[in-house]
């Protein structure tokens, strides 16, 4: 009995030396966790391990590495312009002025306003939105990073609403560009920007549907519809896939309040990267043009003219002496091929004849009196929309 009661004390000795060496130097590895409510009873909970273990683990159901990734290369746009008011009609009177000095001096204040960019290049180059830089005396570039710089525009294409603007400023952190095209519903996107000039934030949805057209917000649309929450401020900003690269310029809202709404539209990385590239390179975008004003075929027009469906645009008219004018198009007629590519629609009709370069002659196809017509038509340059300014960065390039 009493060898048994030795090795029973020599047992717990051990066990208790154990639980000491263990509580001291890795305490971790002990259970925790166990709250006692009111009555006594244990209640176990799961607590997470420290930041400091999992800083370098994958986390499901989080997107933290991807929004770090992205982050830095998502810029705060500021921008400011003068605005003169309309003078009264009195102050211009020149015995008011007498008396009470030039009050049309102080009709002039100065308006700011925000938005978000995207560098996409070391050597400073930042994709936005035309409407945020438009008409912009002063633009100041604010990085993730808290450094802040001028920016100058190198172009804009109003038509798309894109444009690119230029800091010097050194070590920056570029944005890598996904593949739009790949982008499927229902994948999961982030949007990065300043809403309301909160500062830099980051929210998530999905893709709800792509290819959107006919919106009436630019005049050539290709857009990613996203519920990712998209506020002003938002615009300019990037819409990113789950390993942060970009996939979208976020561009507009649908609202009735002016916040998000749930329905917000970004263009496509294919479409951006070829604006900005022509800008890049030629401080402007240049597309073909043959003067005509075109409108879809509803099938109330589409009956009317006999056909089978609404495929084609109506040219509604012509513009006199243009390269359509000149080839012998008429108003009526149906465009259904553009160099033996078909016409689905006019915004299929409008990229089209956008995407030939300016001298070169192509061959259309009409329908005229339910006949098909050929017609070979020298394209002209597409004038540049009357709103849209003529930058020029300091090294002259327009």
């Amino acid at each position: 009995m009493r060898k048994l009661w030795l090795i029973f004390a020599q047992f717990t000795t051990l066990v208790l030396a154990i639980v000491f060496v263990v509580s001291t130097l890795r305490p971790d590895l002990l259970p925790r966790g166990q709250l006692r409510e009111g009555g006594g009873t244990i209640v176990t909970i799961k607590e997470a391990v420290s930041d400091t273990q999992t800083k370098a683990e994958f986390r499901p159901g989080s997107f933290s590495n991807a929004a770090q990734v992205a982050m830095p290369s998502v810029v705060n746009v500021f921008t400011s312009k003068e605005v003169k008011a309309a003078p009264h009609p009195l102050l211009e009177d020149p015995r008011f002025r007498r008396f009470f000095g030039d009050p049309l001096e102080s009709q002039s204040r100065r308006a700011s306003s925000l938005g978000s960019g995207v560098i996409v290049s070391p050597e400073g180059y930042i994709l936005t939105n035309h409407h945020v830089i438009e008409a912009a005396d002063e633009i100041e570039i604010a990085l993730a990073d808290g450094r802040k710089s001028k920016a100058r525009v190198i172009g804009s294409d109003p038509e798309t609403d894109l444009a690119v603007v230029k800091v010097d400023m050194e070590a920056l952190p570029t944005m890598t560009f996904g593949q739009s095209d790949n982008a499927r519903v229902g994948d999961i996107v982030l949007a990065i920007g300043n809403p309301f000039g909160v500062g830099q934030t980051v929210t998530m949805g999905i893709i709800s549907a792509l290819g959107r057209t006919h919106l009436g917000i630019n005049t050539f649309e290709n857009f990613i519809q996203t519920d990712a929450a998209i506020n002003p401020g938002n615009s300019g900003g990037a819409l990113v896939d789950t390993s942060g690269n970009l996939i979208g310029i976020n561009t507009a809202i649908v609202s009735r309040t002016g916040g998000s709404l749930g329905i917000g539209f970004a263009i496509t990385t294919t479409v951006a990267k070829q604006i900005m590239e022509q800008i890049i390179q030629t401080g402007g975008v240049t597309r073909g043009w043959i003067g005509v004003e075109v409108q879809d075929l509803t099938p109330e027009l589409a009956e009317s003219f006999k056909r089978p469906n609404t495929n084609g645009a109506l040219i509604a008219g012509v513009l006199k002496g243009g390269p359509a004018d000149r080839a012998g198009v008429r108003p009526g007629d149906i465009l259904i091929a553009v160099d033996s590519k078909p016409v689905v629609d006019s915004s299929a009709m409008l990229d089209l004849i956008a995407a030939l370069s300016p001298g070169q002659t192509v061959t259309i196809l009409v329908m005229r009196n339910q006949a098909e017509k050929t017609v070979k038509v020298n394209v002209g340059k597409r004038p540049k929309p009357a709103s849209q300014e003529q930058y020029l960065d300091s090294e002259g390039m327009e």
